[in-house]
């Protein structure tokens, strides 16, 4: 019997800072991590060129750190800082996983991870190997939502795969509000008119004027970015 192919060949997959924590309230939890590494390679497997964005919100937060009345910027770059941590967690499982990685961040940390550089980053996904971005654009008040819009874009990933805890967007918090409906198809304008929290404006905005869709899913349930890549119609489509 033959391999399923990807409906995808090149994706981004946003993971957020939250999906490493497990059941823990605060920071990395390894065998989560490790599962997590796990799905990536079986979707490696199939042929498909995965590059991450990933967030730091179970380190650290932005926007978290000013309201205990740290400054904007500095509490930004913090949280870029907390991205490059969950970088290496990752890469570190993906590599145990057999897998070879390259880790670019945004924030200049030689001994750590490569600079940016868009031409580098594409060819290390035509050679096969995994991409992790981290630190977002590297400059305080842009969201990984958007870095991972803008990085989508510029290596040329034909879908962001927006990994969350709910298995799509619904018209309000499944979790607080039983009657909330889910969309399996929904458009970028009408994300925006109706303030839904899928990513933030901007970010939404670049999918929108570059035709990017966006698939966003449940990453709790196994096997589910691999469904994605394979174009199951799991989640909720942006487009």
């Amino acid at each position: 019997m033959a391999a399923p192919k990807p409906t995808f060949k090149r994706i981004l997959l946003k993971l957020s800072g939250e999906s490493l924590l497990g059941k823990r309230p605060y920071g990395i939890d390894i065998p989560t991590t490790r599962a997590i590494a796990q799905e990536i390679k079986e979707v490696h497997d199939l042929g498909a060129q995965i590059a991450i964005m990933i967030g730091g919100g179970n380190i650290f937060r932005g926007v978290r750190g000013t309201s205990g009345g740290i400054e904007r910027v500095a509490a930004d770059q913090m949280g870029l800082l907390a991205t490059v941590m969950n970088g290496i967690a990752l890469q570190d499982a993906l590599e145990k996983q057999g897998v070879v990685t390259r880790h670019l961040s945004a924030v200049e940390i030689k001994t750590i991870a490569e600079p940016f550089i868009r031409l580098r980053a594409i060819r290390h996904l035509e050679k096969g190997r995994i991409v992790i971005f981290t630190a977002g654009l590297g400059s305080p008040y842009f969201t990984t939502d958007t870095a991972a819009a803008l990085r989508a874009l510029e290596i040329k990933a034909q879908v962001i795969l927006k990994a969350t805890k709910v298995d799509g967007v619904y018209t309000a918090d499944p979790m607080t509000d039983a009657g909330a409906r889910k969309f399996t198809k929904i458009r970028y304008m009408d994300v925006l008119k109706k303030g839904l929290k899928v990513m933030d404006a901007t970010a939404i905005s670049l999918c929108k004027d570059n035709d990017l869709p966006i698939i966003v899913f449940n990453l709790r349930k196994r096997g589910n970015i691999k469904r994605a890549v394979l174009g199951e119609g799991i989640g909720t489509k942006v487009y």
